[in-house]
């Protein structure tokens, strides 16, 4: 392969920007990470990062990224450093029959029976399963890829030095023109950050909060329920993911209404005492109502820079099928 493109400059280090870094130094260019922040203190690190597309547009596009992606995950499973696992996620609805998706099916998604839907707090099929099934109307299981964050952006990051990329932290720009002309190619990862990096007020922040609690006891599936009140409850090697919220705010600091609501919810679903609290996180998801943004354009300097940006709550969804679209929009 000839790289005419050699230098390429990042812009964010979140699970989009660390995943393109990645396929960007392994096919033999020297890219360069610039952000504000890293790791666990990203909007990528306050996400429970179960593998399903979410707040994310159009579905078009983003299953066939989903997919690919879950392609990447799956064989990730087999490497321990990486912190993904595969695991059996149960969605259910509280409204009505809960349509499984056609792209679901032959991954193996199977609706729940109905004696487990059925089953009333305190029974033995309940028991066995930890949770309060009896107020969910429908559901059904799939396997998918679970990252740990705590553990899979540290692995993103390690892997991508390890080929020779760098990472720089505590940088701003306000422009992408302000990015330093020796790179030949900028990749906009920015997120909600992209609002106003490239003026682009289509973006919304989607605002997650979660509670991160001390591991639950016989919690072997991922819980989620998307009708309101949404709730999810996300088991990992050391703790638990406990959530959540989904609206429109720019508010980043911790609610204790909220985290109370949160723990108690989950709580009584899972018909358990109220665990521990170990942290709380906030996360801006990047929801873009036109849809994901991944295209290629030139700066006013001549350069190109291809965006890939507005993934909402499918950030770590998609992070593997976008990548692979940005190194495939590199001109030759």
């Amino acid at each position: 392969m000839i790289v005419v493109m050699d230098h390429v400059a990042v812009i964010g280090a979140g699970v989009s920007g660390l995943t393109c870094g990645v396929l960007f130094a392994e096919r033999g260019y020297r890219p360069a990470i610039f952000a504000k922040e890293t790791g666990q203190q990203t909007t990528s690190g306050a996400a429970g990062a179960l593998w399903f597309p979410y707040d994310a547009e159009p579905a078009e596009k983003i299953i066939p990224w989903a997919l690919r992606t879950f392609e990447m995950l799956a064989d990730l499973a087999g490497v321990p450093a990486s912190g993904v696992a595969m695991i059996e996620l149960r969605q259910f609805s509280r409204t009505g029959e809960i349509q499984i998706p056609d792209w679901a099916i032959p991954l193996g998604a199977r609706p729940l029976p109905s004696s487990v839907i059925s089953s009333e707090p305190g029974s033995e099929v309940e028991k066995s399963l930890t949770v309060r099934f009896g107020e969910f109307t429908s559901g059904f299981s799939l396997r998918v890829p679970l990252m740990d964050t705590t553990i899979y952006l540290d692995y993103l990051a390690g892997r991508f030095v390890e080929v020779g990329g760098q990472i720089n932290t505590n940088i701003r720009f306000e422009n992408l023109e302000e990015v330093d002309p020796k790179f030949d190619l900028v990749i906009n990862c920015a997120g909600i950050g992209a609002r106003e990096l490239v003026q682009d007020f289509d973006l919304e922040p989607h605002r997650g909060q979660v509670a991160i609690v001390s591991k639950i006891d016989n919690l072997s599936c991922a819980i989620v329920c998307d009708d309101p009140p949404l709730m999810y409850a996300i088991p990992r090697g050391n703790d638990c993911v406990f959530g959540g919220t989904n609206n429109l705010s720019d508010n980043l600091a911790t609610d204790p209404a909220t985290t109370h609501r949160i723990v108690a919810e989950c709580s009584r679903v899972l018909h358990i005492d109220k665990p521990r609290v170990l942290a709380e996180r906030v996360g801006l998801r990047p929801y873009r109502r036109s849809g994901v943004r991944l295209e290629r354009e030139k700066l006013r300097d001549g350069r190109i820079v291809i965006h890939n940006y507005g993934h909402g709550g499918s950030g770590f969804t998609l992070s593997w099928g976008c990548a692979r679209e940005v190194v495939e929009l590199v001109p030759l």
